[in-house]
């Protein structure tokens, strides 16, 4: 993770870290959950609870980040004893909860009896830990300022709730609640996520459509980004890509980058609105992010089907034997450049206007690494939550699972159009 250059907006992306992994831990306890029906009532308990405070120090985030901005001038003092105490705060949750869920593969007997559900908690414990090293790289409480300050009365009432004091469990102790440092609630509230909900529709079989209608020209309005409608059933492409794994990735993560989109861009409205544009780097970045997130998944949508799989044909066809040699050829290449992938990211197929053909790049995150002046024809999402519930850290049987639904004349379509944008060669 790269801080430098964001000098007095370090509070700020510390904010915007700490807001992103509690929404991911958060999500976590509901994906347990929801892969081990028969959970045994106290650990239910526990995840619930664990729901509540991840949710409560993403809203103190969200309420510092407000407070924080439009950030012209360094934090106030009192503000910077705010984010120093849910620094700690949201450490202290995250070493407890690793322990918790170490409790959890080691007690459990329902969560024993499901394979997938002790690989994905390892899962889950890797991803907190990782949290843990962005805090560290930020250095030890106390970075974002020079003097000791008295502990801030805001962050107490934010986050205090009814419960019990400080508690440090080991993992071989029994399940308790997910308090830490700062006083967890007792949560109450019941799962609502759509997202682990059966299909509305049993049908898994998709009529394929090879041209889609003409779009006639309707600007988006500025924050009015929409999530598309998956084109088949969350089931439609098994035993290739599971039903809950696409239910949590349409329905939550490419939602997550269409709310992002639509806030960047109203922020940025305000911005030339007021002639203010001391975050410019900030919003821009939210720009970069969740646009291209949003823009990906849209496309990834379409070029996956029921009916996808074997080859392309026609003019796609000849235009990748001639870039690549031959369909394997271009196949294997594109394979490892998804299965090499730093982190999480993409590998795409794309169309160069500037070099009249065909090439193979990756994108980490969605926006990192890659290209300008190119159109995407064939994205594949090797993020891990576009694999994990099905294939676990197994990313290459992902993707060799992902072949067997490529829609091929949804991609030929997409070449087809961009072949008709040509620039000069250079």
């Amino acid at each position: 993770m790269n801080w430098y250059g964001y000098g007095h907006l370090l509070p700020l992306r510390t904010l915007e870290e700490i807001r992103f992994w509690k929404e991911q831990e958060k999500e976590h306890t509901l994906v347990i959950r929801a892969l081990v029906p028969d959970l045994e009532p106290p650990y239910v308990k526990l995840l619930e609870e664990w729901e509540v405070t991840f949710a409560n120090s993403e809203r103190v985030a969200n309420q510092l980040l407000k407070q924080l901005l439009p950030a012209t001038h360094p934090p106030a003092p009192y503000m910077v004893r705010c984010i120093d105490q849910l620094v700690l705060a949201a450490r202290q949750q995250s070493r407890e909860f690793i322990k918790q869920l170490y409790v959890l593969l080691e007690q459990s007997a329902a969560v024993q009896a499901v394979p997938l559900a002790k690989v994905l908690i390892l899962h889950f414990i890797r991803e907190s830990e990782y949290f843990l090293g962005v805090l560290d790289t930020l250095g030890q409480p106390g970075i974002l300022r020079e003097t000791d300050s008295e502990p801030s009365l805001f962050l107490e009432n934010a986050l205090h709730t009814s419960g019990s004091g400080s508690v440090h469990r080991q993992a071989s102790e029994a399940p308790t609640s997910p308090e830490g440092n700062v006083n967890a609630p007792a949560a109450s509230a019941q799962i609502q996520s759509a997202t682990v909900q059966p299909p509305s529709t049993g049908t898994t079989q998709a009529t394929p459509s090879t041209t889609a209608p003409p779009v006639k020209e309707k600007p988006v309005p500025i924050g009015g980004h929409t999530l598309p409608p998956l084109p088949y059933a969350y089931n439609a492409l098994e035993p290739h890509i599971d039903e809950l794994t696409m239910r949590i990735h349409h329905d939550k993560h490419h939602q997550s980058y269409v709310d992002g989109l639509n806030v960047a861009e109203k922020k940025l409205a305000e911005s030339r609105k007021k002639n203010n544009f001391e975050l410019i780097k900030h919003w821009e970045r939210e720009l970069a992010f969740n646009g291209a997130g949003h823009y990906l998944h849209t496309i990834f949508w379409t070029i996956m089907n029921p009916a996808g799989g074997g080859k392309p044909s026609g003019m796609l066809a000849e235009q990748i034997k001639r870039d690549f040699g031959s369909y394997e050829a271009f196949k294997n290449q594109f394979t490892e450049a998804a299965n090499k992938v730093e982190g999480s990211g993409w590998a795409m197929l794309v169309w160069s206007p500037r070099a009249h053909r065909l090439e193979i790049l990756q994108a980490e995150k969605h926006q990192n690494l890659s290209q300008s002046d190119i159109v995407p024809l064939l994205p594949l999402d090797v993020w891990e939550h576009a694999y994990y519930l099905k294939h676990q850290n197994e990313r290459k049987k992902y993707i060799e699972d992902w072949w067997n639904v490529v829609y091929w004349p949804a991609v030929a379509e997409r070449y087809e159009t961009a072949r008709k944008l040509l620039w000069p060669p250079y």
